[in-house]
């Protein structure tokens, strides 16, 4: 990179911080209760609806809906203040960079493999604010669309795209209402990074994925999935498990075998399947943004200690910093991923 680019960037993450800091030091009272209340639907798991219509009645999905708003409308911000603004631990594909540079490597390798060129369309489900939308664009000259749940993010995405002059739009949906609101054969490409286990059923989704998808598009993921050494019998896998939920925001588990599965079920050609993180481990990537967070905690601590700082900073800051030596752990113990990443050609 260019001392002129680094310029660039570096005035564009003092921009994004400050934005971020300024929206988390107004948040009120009733919107910090929400997102603390919010963390509660990663205690269940899809597979399980009987425990969640028990738990949230009937219309258990429409309030999970409300509470994954919340949750997103608040940890965008917490995210962007860190090197994790796009909300997602990347491959750990070279060791010797950061976690956005690693973000690049790796859009970059998405890019390539789904064909993406001038031209071409693409759809990005579970866009956030819209940044790795953005890069796509940039990269290849793509027209991307965006789809998000969350407003928030999305006027983010919107502003951000504006400002860049990217070909990119972005529309409000759920990936749970489908079909998506798309016509048949729309997209070259359509991905996801880290979204897709907010999804109630995977098959419907993946065959609505192919419908929107042109003869011969592909379709692209980094996902979160357990791998082949977790064991539901284990108390302390079990226990791992239930705190990182809430850190990778998920609330189903597939694996990496029911994942192709369902995806050749949809009519799909698996063309890669693989840990996309180096010996498949993103543990320093992960270790590096756990430290980052927790020191910015403490120092947040501080000033909220010296009355410098509304006392919703720590209570916020402590949330999210919360159990991320388990993460460190699972990934350690191949117990779980998120760096699983799928290629599949629609047949």
């Amino acid at each position: 990179m260019s001392a002129i680019a680094k310029l660039g960037f570096l005035k564009y993450r003092s921009s994004t911080v400050l934005k971020s800091f300024k929206t988390l030091y107004t948040l009120p009272p009733e919107k910090i209760d929400a997102f603390l209340t919010s963390y509660e639907i990663y205690d269940y798991d899809w597979a399980n609806e009987e425990e969640l219509v028990a738990k949230m009645g009937a219309d258990y999905y429409g309030k999970i809906k409300q509470k994954l708003i919340d949750w997103y409308s608040v940890l965008n911000h917490l995210c962007a203040i860190g090197q994790v603004e796009k909300m997602y631990i990347p491959p750990a594909m070279d060791l010797s960079k950061s976690i956005i540079e690693n973000q690049l490597l790796f859009e970059k390798k998405l890019a390539q493999d789904l064909g993406l060129e001038r031209g071409h369309t693409a759809l990005d489900i579970g866009c956030g604010r819209g940044r790795v939308a953005g890069h796509m664009a940039t990269h290849t000259g793509a027209h991307i669309t965006g789809l998000n749940l969350d407003p928030d993010q999305l006027e983010n995405a919107r502003r951000f795209a504006k400002g860049h002059n990217l070909p990119c739009i972005f529309r409000q949906g759920d990936l749970n209402d489908i079909p998506l609101p798309f016509t048949d054969g729309s997209f070259n490409a359509i991905y996801h990074i880290q979204a897709f286990s907010m999804c109630k059923d995977l098959k419907k989704l993946f065959k609505d994925i192919h419908r929107m998808l042109k003869p011969g598009g592909k379709f692209g993921c980094l996902d979160y999935v357990l791998l082949n050494a977790y064991d539901g019998h284990n108390p302390h896998h079990v226990d791992l498990m239930r705190r990182i939920k809430p850190l990778l925001g998920a609330i189903g588990s597939p694996s990496a075998e029911t994942y192709t599965r369902l995806l050749e079920e949809a009519g799909f050609k698996i063309l890669k399947s693989e840990n996309a993180s180096i010996d498949g481990l993103q543990a320093p990537l992960i270790e590096n943004a756990d430290k980052f967070f927790t020191r910015m905690n403490k120092l947040l601590n501080a000033l909220v200690g010296c009355k410098l700082l509304p006392k919703h900073f720590k209570t916020l800051f402590d949330r999210l910093t919360q159990d991320g030596e388990a993460f460190v752990e699972a990934d350690k113990l191949r117990l779980v991923t998120t760096s699983h990443y799928i290629v599949a050609q629609k047949v």
